[in-house]
């Protein structure tokens, strides 16, 4: 009987189990799922803000506009129709509410219902104008009017593109490549800074420290990795930026050196706890027999040590950049959040994380802007998988060729 109900425990556990990891499976799934759908609605979205339209006089032999052309031109970076293959002439930017500065309520009608004629009044007798019109008002019956196409945002536009600013009209710019590559340069950098000073300290711990040392040092480092990633922006904000503002005579402090610095701090405790681990669990039959074959100490380390540890060292490494990847706050606080094409580390970027945070709140559902960060965080995603299926790949390899 008690056999029995032991059995029947270890089933319902094992079940219990098993109902965990697949509701865990199908809700990462379902997060991917929706993640990658949101995104890809992107491509679905015009070039031109939605529910809008780019009018021009029927005579203007321009056919078409790329979305950074329509952003120059209401810039008045654009002034003239011969640099984009018209006739040459002055441009003259019409928005839509403009109309109501020429015309009274009584002019336009019951419900503006003269509104489209009037619009198209204005357009004819305008030969280099170019309107920025509701679809609901346009001129349609005109034969003066000329409305030109409006392509889906391509993704050459999306992922190639320099410049980020999804609020403007009336076309939105949507180029990911300075998020992406501030989002690489300041956590290659952290990287690069928390790697070997991460694995010096995990040796040290692990082989050179004495006890005492190690156990006044080890809670100390895995406190660290409990404080709130704002804590660090702000202590980033406060102390580290003003020093490298003044040490480096910068403008700003703000810059993508700041944001590697804070992040290689972050990425610290976790790269030292997982790898000091790792090495730990060597058997001490491993060291003794290297030692007892002639090796020193430091070739024990290096020959032996840290090859039996390289899946634990390589997950310390992942999980390390995954932190540096993945943070928002302590990087929105000290990078500047510039979202322009990084040079060097010594001037201010944004990253991908810190643009999901800053604009998701104030983005229209269901928007190109909307879609358009989903789709960042899909550029995320990859970059994570790239960096675990490499780590994964490095173990293998290590494992494959033993010692």
């Amino acid at each position: 009987m008690e056999k029995m109900l032991r059995r029947a425990a270890e089933r319902a556990v094992e079940g219990l189990f098993t109902l965990s990891g697949s509701v865990t499976s199908l809700a990462i799934l379902l997060i991917v799922v929706f993640l990658f759908k949101e995104g890809l609605g992107l491509f679905r979205s015009p070039e031109v803000e939605k529910g809008y339209a780019l009018c021009v006089n029927a005579d203007n032999p321009v056919e078409a506009l790329h979305p950074a052309q329509v952003k120059k031109i209401f810039d008045a970076e654009i002034t003239d129709w011969q640099a984009l293959g018209g006739q040459s002439g002055e441009i003259v930017p019409f928005r839509f509410d403009e109309i109501f500065a020429r015309y009274t309520d009584e002019e336009l009608g019951e419900d503006y219902a003269l509104l489209p004629q009037k619009l198209g009044e204005i357009i004819a007798q305008t030969p280099n104008i170019i309107a920025f019109l509701p679809q609901q008002y346009l001129p349609t019956a005109s034969a003066a009017v000329k409305t030109l196409p409006a392509d889906n945002i391509s993704p050459k536009d999306f992922f190639a593109g320099k410049e980020w600013l999804p609020t403007s009209t009336p076309a939105p710019q949507l180029g990911s490549l300075p998020l992406a590559l501030g989002t690489l340069l300041v956590s290659i950098f952290a990287i690069l800074i928390a790697l070997p000073l991460g694995l010096g300290v995990a040796i040290y711990l692990s082989e050179l420290a004495g006890e005492r040392i190690r156990k006044l040092f080890k809670p100390t480092i895995e406190l660290l990795a409990g404080i709130p990633s704002v804590v660090y922006g702000f202590f980033g904000l406060v102390a580290l930026v003003p020093y490298i503002q003044r040490t480096l005579r910068l403008p700003v402090g703000e810059t993508a050196f700041a944001g590697s610095l804070i992040l290689a701090i972050m990425a610290l405790p976790t790269i030292i706890t997982i790898a000091e681990d790792a090495m730990r669990n060597t058997p001490k039959a491993m060291r003794e027999a290297s030692l007892a074959l002639g090796a020193t100490h430091w070739q024990t380390i290096y020959r032996v040590i840290i090859p039996y540890a390289a899946s634990g060292i390589t997950a310390a490494v992942v999980l390390g950049v995954g932190r540096a990847v993945g943070e928002t706050m302590a990087v929105l606080m000290v990078t500047g959040n510039a979202a322009v094409m990084p040079h060097s580390l010594l001037e201010p970027v944004r990253t991908i994380p810190a643009t999901i945070a800053a604009e998701l709140g104030e983005a229209p559902a269901g928007g190109a802007h909307y879609q358009s960060l989903f789709m960042l965080g899909c550029i995320l995603f990859i970059i994570t998988m790239l960096i675990n299926l490499s780590a994964e790949a490095v173990s293998k390899k290590q494992h494959g060729k033993g010692f």
